[in-house]
């Protein structure tokens, strides 16, 4: 048998590639397909599930392939019946994901990168480095896996998958895209609805303008957070190089496209971000194109010195950019007592030996 670290990881291939090494191996082009959907369709984990391909194919498949599969290296389940999981990469890596339960929706947050390179102020993973991109598998496979916790725990499957978990998506475009196009497909996919995914970026303007031009599906958020760019440098370095001016004319150029609108997350700082002229502002930035505003609960972390609102100011906040017609929902965080909640996905040993 070839050694594992020799094999190449079957699902990195493309369909058509699988069936030319079919071909060039003396085997029937068709069974690729038959794998294909064993690998995507049914999250095959080994090549011995595959049970309509013969025993010697799957030793065969076994020999030149492997199946890099993501595990549950650690489960903690919070108080509210929130599931944080660690998982343990092929590699050794970590990443963090979460079953965010809540009446009728049972929502995955996956990870797309170990660590990040944005390193906003407020956030965990940004105190990490970032150590690579997850390819599609990886992100994929985290849907699966708490998929499974979802109807284990509670007997519904997922309703919704968010792209807030560690890292920014759209610098591993290729990848969350690829994860996207198995997770939706009806063919040799998991199925599931497009309308319910959502990428959150911290704001690339380039790729928002991608995401448009190649036509994706799923739903697009910007962690906005400050809606003038002297408070936003501050907190998302990012926004240096991406200011304000630049994610308008992309998010415009995303809606003359697209004509979907966008979530815009805003965290509610103490003494930061939270005054009547901060929501303005926020207000101001609501024109640019069609939108929904969540107002998210700051969940502190040890790094940092950031604090949420009091309820007053929060109260103020919401009613001013309700009052003025913008959609505005606030939203409460589940699984902080496990550091589950938003913001908080850091990984405590980055690496298993």
């Amino acid at each position: 048998m070839i050694p594992t670290s020799t094999k190449t990881d079957i699902r990195k291939l493309s369909l058509d590639e699988l069936k030319v090494w079919f071909s060039d191996n003396g085997e029937k082009p068709f069974r690729a397909k038959q794998v294909y959907e064993w690998l995507w369709k049914h999250a095959a984990r080994s090549f011995d599930q595959m049970n309509n391909i013969s025993l010697p194919l799957r030793e065969k498949l076994n020999n030149y392939f492997s199946i890099n599969t993501v595990q549950v290296a650690k489960q903690q389940l919070s108080s509210d019946g929130t599931v944080k999981s660690a998982f343990q990469l092929f590699d050794g890596n970590i990443v963090e994901g979460v079953l965010i339960p809540h009446d009728e929706r049972k929502t995955a947050c996956v990870s797309s990168q170990v660590g990040c390179s944005l390193t906003c102020k407020f956030c965990a993973t940004g105190y990490m480095d970032r150590k690579r991109n997850l390819d599609a598998a990886e992100i994929y496979d985290q849907v699966v896996l708490i998929n499974q916790q979802s109807l284990e725990n509670s007997g519904v499957p997922l309703t919704n998958i968010v792209f807030m978990g560690m890292g920014e998506p759209l610098l591993n475009y290729a990848n969350v895209m690829k994860s996207i196009e198995r997770i939706t497909s009806s063919v040799d996919g998991l199925n599931m609805a497009a309308r319910r995914i959502t990428v959150s970026t911290a704001g690339i303007a380039k790729m928002i303008k991608k995401m448009a031009d190649d036509n994706i599906k799923a739903n697009l958020a910007l962690s906005l957070h400050a809606a003038n760019d002297v408070k936003r440098n501050q907190i998302m370095p990012i926004n240096e190089t991406n200011s304000l001016e630049a994610l308008t004319e992309a998010l415009r150029y995303y809606h003359q496209v697209t004509g979907r609108k966008v979530t815009y997350e805003y965290i509610v700082f103490e003494n930061f971000n939270d005054t009547l002229q901060d929501a303005e502002e926020l207000y101001r930035f609501t024109k640019v194109i069609p939108c929904k505003v969540n107002i998210i609960e700051y969940n502190p972390i040890a790094a940092a010195l950031f604090k949420n609102t009091d309820e007053d100011h929060l109260s103020k906040f919401v009613y001013y950019l309700a009052d003025r017609g913008v959609q505005v929902n606030v939203r409460r965080s589940r699984g902080k007592d496990i550091d589950a909640a938003c913001g908080q996905l850091a990984t405590k040993e980055e690496q298993v030996a």
